[in-house]
C-alpha cells in the first residue's frame, strides 16, 4: 500500500492536536491549583516579539483545520487573531479542528494532490499545489505553534513531559 497525503497529513493533524487538547486540559487543572489566571495565561508570550498563548492555538487550528480547506478552495490566509477568545475558547478550537479533520475521508484528501493553492499575505503571494503548501509549509508551521503552545504551558508551571507532546502513537496492530 502506498503512503499517501492523507497519512502523511490528517495523521499528524489528529495526533497533535489531540496532544495539544490534552496538555491545555492539564495546564487549565494545574493553573486552577495554584491559583493562576487562566485569563493571563492566554496573554503569556515566551519573548515580547512572540505571539501570545492565544495566538499561537489559533494557529494550530489555523495551519490543521484551515490549511486542509485551503488546499481545498485554493487560498490561504493568515489567520486572524480574535482577542477575545478566553482559555475555554481556545479548547473550544481544538476540539472543532480535530472533530473536523476526523471526518475528513482518504478519498477527499488525496483528491487534493496537484490542486493550485495560493498563500496570500497583504499584498504578497506564494504559489504552491496543495501538497508542496500542506508538507512544507502547513506542517512546519503547525508544529512550530504546538510546540510553543506546549512551551508556554510549561513555561507557567504546568506540569507537562514529551509525552504530553506527543500525544496518541500509532502502534503496529
Amino acid at each position: 500500500m502506498a503512503f499517501s497525503l492523507y497519512d502523511a497529513t490528517v495523521a499528524n493533524y489528529l495526533q497533535i492536536l489531540g496532544a495539544v487538547g490534552g496538555f491545555l486540559d492539564k495546564g487549565l487543572v494545574h493553573f486552577k491549583e495554584k491559583g493562576i489566571d487562566p485569563a493571563e495565561v492566554v496573554e503569556t508570550r515566551l519573548a515580547p516579539d512572540m505571539w501570545p498563548l492565544r495566538a499561537q492555538v489559533v494557529s494550530v487550528a489555523h495551519h490543521s483545520r484551515g490549511a486542509l480547506a485551503a488546499a481545498r478552495d485554493g487560498v490561504f490566509v493568515p489567520p486572524s487573531i480574535k482577542p477575545d477568545l478566553d482559555y475555554a475558547a481556545l479548547q473550544a478550537l481544538v476540539t472543532e479542528a480535530r472533530n473536523e479533520i476526523s471526518a475528513l475521508t482518504p478519498d477527499a484528501v488525496n483528491a487534493l494532490i496537484g490542486r493550485d493553492v495560493t498563500f496570500k499575505v497583504g499584498e504578497r503571494t506564494l504559489p504552491f499545489t496543495a501538497e508542496g503548501f500542506l508538507m512544507s509549509f502547513s506542517l512546519p508551521n503547525f508544529f512550530f505553534h504546538a510546540t510553543t503552545t506546549y512551551a508556554i504551558l510549561r513555561h507557567k508551571g504546568a506540569p507537562l513531559g514529551k509525552r504530553d507532546f506527543m500525544g496518541r502513537l500509532t502502534l503496529k496492530t
